[in-house]
């Protein structure tokens, strides 16, 4: 089985199907996963990390020479720029570049969130934010999460900074502690978001964000809970189709997982991953 696979679309996190047919990442119902944070704290173990000077690294090393004299010489712009304006312009090259040019969106976005960050746009803090928490949301490797959910925090925060009622922010930044292994306690990102979702539950990010995390914890009646609340609002939304049909699954409700398997296999419109939700709907049935 192949690993969760995730689409970017208009900034969102869009879940391919390749979530639950073709790779499955949530815990054991015997076992609950206990998140890694925690898990480490416990062990008395410091949080991984990794430096933006190390990603870019890495990131540079598998480019040609050429894509990389190209990346150094835009760094070099920012150093020498005395003038924002001009640092604001050679970041967005340097985001189009890794983002567009070199497909490396990771990057594009952090760069994005650079010239964000000068430009003290809350709708560019906040959709460069985004991207980076969905970065994390993919992400396995500790160092590499911690790194990306301190970025995506801070651009959050400065967000928030501009627009105190900005409930995205506020969730974003739960995300980021909730995810990210950037705190002892995950507890305090779900504290967050629910104190979001509990002021307006038809905040559907927010839904959406603590049923992953009940997912994830095998807290799976909780997470049941809030994809229904999304799914219900919105039912195009597959991704919280298919993690509702998963989460059924896990509790060993099937019709229910058929039931909600079937509505995701009505909607999709790929040939393989409606073959595979087929495929999944027989075992269950």
């Amino acid at each position: 089985m192949k690993k969760q696979q995730y689409l970017l679309l208009s900034g969102g996190l869009i879940l391919f199907t390749g979530l639950f047919f073709f790779g499955n990442t949530i815990p054991s119902k015997k076992a609950p996963a206990q998140p890694a944070a925690t898990a480490r704290a416990a062990a008395g173990d410091a949080m991984p990390a990794m430096t933006t000077a190390e990603v870019v690294a890495q990131a540079k090393s598998k480019l040609s020479p050429e894509q990389s004299s190209r990346i150094t010489q835009l760094e070099n712009s920012v150093v020498r720029g005395d003038v924002k304006d001009q640092q604001i312009k050679v970041y967005n090259q340097l985001a189009s570049f890794w983002d567009d040019t070199l497909q490396q969106h990771i990057l594009g976005a952090y760069y994005t969130g650079e010239a964000a960050k000068l430009e003290n746009s809350e709708k560019k803090l906040t959709f460069a934010a985004r991207l980076l928490l969905d970065g994390l949301m993919q992400e396995d490797n500790p160092a590499r999460q911690n790194w990306l959910a301190t970025n995506a925090k801070s651009l959050f925060e400065k967000s928030l900074e501009l627009n105190p009622a900005n409930d995205s922010a506020k969730i974003g930044i739960g995300a980021c502690y909730l995810f990210g292994n950037i705190a002892p306690n995950p507890m305090q990102g779900i504290l967050a978001i629910r104190e979001v979702v509990e002021k307006n539950p038809d905040n559907l990010y927010g839904q959406m964000m603590l049923g992953i995390g009940g997912m994830r914890s095998g807290q799976y009646d909780k997470a049941i809970e809030h994809f229904l609340v999304v799914a219900n609002k919105q039912p195009d939304n597959m991704e919280a189709v298919l993690y509702l049909a998963e989460a059924y699954e896990r509790v060993n409700n099937k019709a229910n997982a058929v039931k909600w398997y079937k509505i995701a296999a009505q909607k999709i419109g790929i040939p393989e991953a409606k073959q595979a939700i087929e495929e999944r709907i027989k075992t269950l049935q």
